[in-house]
C-alpha cells in the first residue's frame, strides 16, 4: 500500500486554499470601480439587464438601500468633510445639510405614475420605463449631492448608471459609489448598477458620452459640458450654470429679506447655482437692506479701491478665477489685506450694473448689490443679469402683482418668492430636492421620472368596465 508524502498533502492543502481564496475573490462584490470606460459601460449594461427582471418591491428595497447608508451619521460627516477637504470648497456644515437633503427628498418609485384610457376600443396605458444605462457627469460644486441625487432617481427609474465625475472630486465620488454598491449587494441587488473609472477625465467622459450602450447623458455642470452632450447625438439632459439675481421692491419684509438673503448667498460658500448671485434693490430702501444685512454676518466692502482689488482677484474676464470658488468671505477678505469680523459669512459690496461682480457668476461668497430707481428698472435688469439661463431668480415683495409679473419676465426654472434661495430645492420649501436642474433642456428640476421613458401599450377590445 503507497503512502502519500506530507510534501505532497502540503500541496494539494495549498492548491485547495487558493482555489477557494480565488473564488471568493471572483464572486465578492463589486465595488463599482473600472480600469476604464468600456468596461464600466459592459458591466452596467449587463446589471441592467438582470434589473429588467427585479419587481418594483425590489426598485423601492433597493433605494432604500441608498438613503439609508446616505444618512448614517458618520457617513453624512465623512463625506461632507472629506469633499471639503478634497476639492478645497464650501463648507462642512453646509454640505451635510445638502446630502441629507438629497437623501432625505430626492423622489424614488412613487415619481413613476401611470397614465391610463379606457373606451369601446379597449385599454391604453403609459408606463414610465427605463432607458438602460445612463451616463452621468458631475461637478466638482456639489460632487456627493449630484451622486446621492442621481444614483436614487435613476435607480428607482429602472436604470443603471456610470457616472464621470470631475477629476477634482475623484477620491471622494469613489468612495460614495463603493459605499453604494456594497449597500446594494447587501439586499440582493444586481451588481455593477452604479459604477465609474478608477481615474476620471476628460478622455473618459468623451468615451462614455460616444458609446453605443449608453442610451442617455445627463450632464451637471457648467455650459461647456452641457454644450458637448447635446452636441453628442444621444438623448440629453443638461443642468447648467445660473446667475440668480434677487430683486427687493419697497413692499418687501426688508428684515426678514435682508436674513434670507445673507443666509441663502452665504451657503456653501455660495456654491450651488441656485444661490443668490446679484441684489437688485429699490434705491429708497436699499441702505436700510444693506444696514439688516450687516446684523446677520455680511461685511461690506465701501472702498472702491479695495473692490476692485477684490474683482482683479476672483475675476479672469468672463469668468470666475477657480481658484477661489467656494472660498470663505474670511478669506476672500484677507487675500485683499481685511480683517474680517467674527462671524462674517458674506462680503456685500455696491456696484454700478456692469460691474464684473453682477455679471459673473462668482460662485462665493461676494454679493454685489445695485441701486434702482424702482422695480420696474429691477426685473428689467434682472433678467439681463439672469443671462437667460432660466434657472433660479428669487424676489422679497409684498406685492403680489409684482411677484406675478416678475415670475412671468425672468422664465426661469425656480422662482423664490420670499424665503432665501435653497428653499427653492426643498431645503426649507416645499417639495422634493434635486441638484440636477435642467434648464437648458428644459426638464426642470430632475426626479426619477426624468430619467425615463414615456411608453404606450394598447389593449385592444377589453378592460373596459364602464
Amino acid at each position: 500500500m503507497s503512502t502519500i508524502s506530507p510534501e505532497t498533502v502540503r500541496q494539494v492543502v495549498a492548491d485547495v486554499i487558493r482555489e477557494v481564496v480565488s473564488r471568493n475573490a471572483t464572486s465578492s462584490p463589486s465595488d463599482g470601480i473600472f480600469p476604464d470606460m468600456d468596461s464600466a459601460i459592459v458591466a452596467a449594461d449587463t446589471a441592467w439587464k438582470a434589473y429588467l427582471g427585479c419587481s418594483m418591491k425590489d426598485r423601492a428595497r433597493f433605494v432604500k438601500a441608498l438613503r439609508d447608508v446616505a444618512l448614517i451619521p458618520e457617513h453624512l460627516e465623512f463625506m461632507s468633510r472629506s469633499t471639503v477637504e478634497e476639492t478645497g470648497m464650501g463648507n462642512v456644515p453646509d454640505k451635510i445639510i445638502k446630502n441629507r437633503a438629497v437623501a432625505e427628498l430626492t423622489p424614488g418609485t412613487e415619481d413613476l405614475v401611470t397614465e391610463a384610457w379606457s373606451g369601446d376600443d379597449g385599454l391604453t396605458t403609459i408606463e414610465i420605463s427605463p432607458f438602460g444605462v445612463i451616463g452621468a457627469i458631475t461637478p466638482v460644486t456639489n460632487p456627493t449631492e449630484t451622486i446621492i441625487n442621481n444614483s436614487i432617481g435613476m435607480l428607482a427609474a429602472g436604470n443603471a448608471v456610470v457616472f464621470s465625475p470631475h477629476p477634482r472630486a475623484t477620491t471622494i465620488s469613489h468612495w460614495v459609489i463603493r459605499q453604494f454598491n456594497e449597500a446594494l449587494a447587501a439586499v440582493g441587488a444586481p451588481p455593477n448598477l452604479i459604477v465609474t473609472v478608477m481615474e476620471p477625465s476628460i478622455e473618459n467622459t468623451n468615451a462614455m458620452m460616444e458609446h453605443k450602450l449608453v442610451r442617455l447623458l445627463v450632464a451637471t455642470g457648467g455650459p461647456g459640458i452641457v454644450k458637448a452632450v447635446l452636441s453628442s447625438g444621444k438623448k440629453a439632459i443638461g443642468a447648467g450654470a445660473g446667475n440668480p439675481p434677487v430683486l427687493v421692491d419697497t413692499t418687501a419684509n426688508i428684515e426678514k429679506a435682508a436674513k434670507d438673503i445673507v443666509d441663502g448667498a452665504s451657503f456653501d460658500h455660495n456654491l450651488p447655482c441656485t444661490a443668490e448671485k446679484e441684489v437688485l434693490a429699490v434705491a429708497s430702501i436699499t441702505d436700510l437692506l444693506k444696514f439688516e444685512m450687516l446684523k446677520h454676518g455680511a461685511y461690506e466692502l465701501r472702498d472702491p479701491e479695495l473692490i476692485a482689488k477684490l474683482a482683479a482677484l476672483v475675476v479672469d474676464g468672463r469668468h470666475a478665477v477657480t481658484g477661489w470658488i467656494g472660498k470663505s468671505a474670511p478669506v476672500l477678505l484677507e487675500a485683499i489685506g481685511v480683517t474680517a469680523p467674527a462671524g462674517t459669512r458674506l462680503i456685500i459690496a455696491e456696484v454700478p450694473f456692469e460691474h464684473p461682480f453682477v455679471r459673473v457668476e462668482l460662485m462665493m461668497p461676494v454679493l454685489p448689490i445695485v441701486r434702482v430707481k424702482d422695480v420696474e428698472e429691477g426685473m428689467d435688469l434682472a433678467v439681463i443679469a439672469e443671462h437667460g439661463n432660466r434657472h433660479t431668480a428669487i424676489m422679497h415683495s409684498s406685492d403680489v402683482n409684482n411677484l406675478t409679473k416678475m415670475a412671468k419676465r425672468i422664465q426661469t426654472t425656480i422662482f423664490v418668492k420670499n424665503g432665501p434661495s435653497y428653499a427653492g430645492i426643498g431645503i426649507g420649501g416645499e417639495g422634493y430636492c434635486s441638484f440636477t436642474i435642467a434648464g437648458p433642456t428644459g426638464e426642470g428640476l430632475t426626479s426619477a421620472r426624468t430619467f425615463a421613458r414615456r411608453r404606450r401599450c394598447v389593449l385592444v377590445g377589453g378592460f373596459n368596465v364602464r
